[in-house]
């Protein structure tokens, strides 16, 4: 994969979360990630791309690759424009679901992560933004 410092990509169907996971997959790889960093981030790629089809009905994933003097990294962001969420702080507690799923999406990506941010408006959508340092 060439890689370019930042890209799109729709999520819309289980394919589009297939995608997301193997363009995270190559992004950190070419960053040089650890394997334990890499399957932390392929692996909160993975539930917040689920999130943002399942419960977002659909949105899109934008990566940047971040470098400052001392380290590289990788932001990624999952946008949907669906029903957004009412209460944040009972969102982001384990075991919490508005559907049939475990309630561990976005709790545990915030644990797989070094930032994460969350901004959610009822009627407006949902952003997630997550980021990883190589080596942190």
């Amino acid at each position: 994969m060439t890689q370019n410092s930042s890209g799109v990509l729709p999520l819309r169907s289980e394919q589009d979360i297939v995608f997301s996971r193997q363009t995270v997959r190559e992004l950190t790889k070419s960053l040089k990630f650890s394997l334990v960093d890499q399957t932390k981030m392929i692996t909160a790629a993975s539930e917040l791309s689920r999130n943002t089809v399942v419960y977002g009905g659909g949105g899109e994933m934008r990566w940047e690759v971040l470098s400052d003097s001392i380290r590289h990294g990788l932001r990624l962001h999952f946008e949907d424009w669906g029903p957004g969420i009412d209460n944040l702080e009972q969102a982001l507690r384990d075991g919490w679901t508005s559907g049939n799923g475990l309630g561990m999406g976005l709790s545990g990506s915030r644990r797989l992560v070094n930032e994460f941010e969350i901004r959610s408006k009822v009627g407006e959508g949902t952003c997630v933004i997550i980021t990883r340092w190589r080596g942190k």
